[in-house]
């Protein structure tokens, strides 16, 4: 016999449930609480989501998200294009911007190689990284991985693809300065620790 009154309820309350980091009562309490919503506001709110996956793409810069083919950020002058900052995920992007101690662009990986997991540096954006620093004026890559065994890893595969790819010019790597914790990833690091981490980043090396 199931826990719930109604069988639309509890569909509802699993569906709530299958969003990281929400329990089955916080599920519950979110969804009584849009049931008590006008028609409208739960119209908004739906459709708001559906947009979402609709309407969002992939900046082909530096795979952000955004709106529209280019990102902000990639299609604003004002930001320095010859400094690229790697992050592994969107909210480490919104993360350092949070800091307003970055000037530059940035280039998300959509992950960190990680063999456990079967992620390989083919599941990940380091191709297009290669290809954009041959292609464009580019004199610092940063590299602002997770301070993990993975992000490490990563760190140091990037690090020998550039110095393997016959650029004519190899820009400086450099990583951000070790005031994020060993273990943190960088979402969770506060933004003005984060934001000396990216003023006094050091030079890279393996």
């Amino acid at each position: 016999m199931s826990d719930y009154p109604s069988i639309v309820l509890e569909q509802a309350v699993n569906q709530m449930a299958s969003l990281p980091g929400v329990g089955k009562r916080t599920a519950l309490r979110l969804v009584l609480h849009l049931l008590r919503q006008s028609d409208q506001d739960v119209e908004a709110f739906a459709g708001a989501f559906t947009r979402l996956k609709k309407d969002i793409v992939y900046c082909r810069e530096c795979h952000n998200i955004s709106d529209s083919d280019i990102c902000p950020i990639c299609a604003s002058t004002r930001r320095d294009h010859t400094t690229i900052c790697v992050v592994e995920n969107v909210q480490d992007v919104m993360s350092i911007e949070n800091t307003g101690q970055y000037t530059g662009v940035y280039h998300v990986l959509g992950g960190v190689i990680s063999p456990m997991e079967g992620i390989g540096p083919k599941d990940i954006e380091i191709d297009s990284l290669v290809e954009r620093v041959a292609k464009e004026e580019i004199r610092e890559v940063i590299l602002a991985l997770p301070t993990t065994m993975e992000g490490d890893t990563t760190n140091f595969y990037i690090y020998r693809r550039l110095q393997n790819a016959q650029l004519q010019q190899l820009p400086c790597i450099s990583q951000i300065a070790r005031g994020v914790a060993v273990g943190n990833q960088l979402e969770y690091t506060d933004e003005i620790t984060l934001g000396r981490s990216i003023v006094n980043r050091t030079e890279f090396k393996a």
